[in-house]
């Protein structure tokens, strides 16, 4: 069974969490590079 969609409403702020499997690293090894990716993509979708 799937999971009901989220409710999305204009202008509200959402909680957002990564995480890899088993509370394992999302950039593993050398991963600030990826990290650094990562962090400004992220804060190119904030408004």
């Amino acid at each position: 069974m799937a999971r009901p969609l989220r409710l999305e409403f204009s202008g509200a702020l959402y909680h957002v969490t990564a995480r890899g499997n088993d509370c394992g690293s999302i950039f593993p090894g050398d991963g600030d590079s990826d990290r650094s990716a990562f962090l400004d993509i992220l804060g190119a979708t904030w408004c």
